[in-house]
């Protein structure tokens, strides 16, 4: 995942494609934070803007189970 993806372009998404964004987010914060702990990681601001990808999806998955917003 080399670029952000913003709230509206999740929104696009199926939940399947979501999930599947998650799982490949979770997985690089995993890579990152094991290259941190090793010293390997040479962009620190990287594990924030993976953090926050995450926390983007999991709005966009929780605003539809409670239908809030656009693709509900």
């Amino acid at each position: 995942m080399a670029k952000m993806i913003s709230t509206d372009e999740l929104r696009a998404l199926s939940t399947e494609d979501l999930q599947a964004k998650l799982k490949d987010a979770k997985e690089e914060l995993f890579n990152l934070r094991f290259q941190a702990a090793t010293g390997q990681l040479e962009s620190h601001g990287r594990l924030t803007a993976v953090r926050k990808e995450i926390a983007r999806i999991y709005t966009v998955i929780r605003e539809r189970e409670l239908g809030i917003g656009g693709a509900a």
